[in-house]
């Protein structure tokens, strides 16, 4: 189904909402809560009808640094390089990243090719000691979680 113009610019309105209130409120660690990470990648990634990675970089208390899209791919799949991300982390002095990206299919379950590649970020940033928190997959409706089914 796809969204009109003036719904894309409401979802575009409040991620940015979601963007800088998580951003701004340094008193409280604000991703340590799964439920406002799935809000954030909701309205940042859901509706979106080709494939996009994104980066959460955080500091050593897990507060967020910057989230950023680091690859684009096409309707069924997006190209991730580690030697790309570990470069954008190095950059921001990162600590900790939580990584995420959607399906346009609307099936949130990851595939054999997603647990593949979080494993090859994972073990490039571990040389770096950079701690991967967790890899969610957006779907329709749905968001899945490799933390919580043990993964990462």
């Amino acid at each position: 189904m796809a969204i009109s113009i003036n719904e894309q610019a409401i979802i575009d309105q409040a991620a940015s909402i979601l963007d800088r209130e998580i951003k701004v409120n340094s008193e409280v660690d604000a991703l340590t809560s799964p439920k406002l990470v799935r809000q954030y990648l909701r309205f940042a990634i859901e509706a979106k009808e080709h494939e996009v990675f994104v980066a959460i970089f955080l500091n050593t208390q897990h507060r967020v640094i910057e989230s950023v899209e680091l690859f684009r791919g096409t309707l069924d799949q997006a190209s991730v390089y580690p030697r790309e991300v570990a470069k954008e982390a190095l950059k921001r002095n990162a600590g900790g990243v939580i990584f995420a990206h959607n399906h346009p299919s609307g099936s949130p379950e990851p595939s054999d090719a997603d647990r593949k590649i979080t494993e090859r970020l994972k073990a490039a940033l571990e040389l770096f000691d950079i701690r991967v928190l967790d890899h969610f997959v957006v779907g329709a409706g749905d968001i899945v979680s490799f933390a919580e089914r043990g993964w990462v």
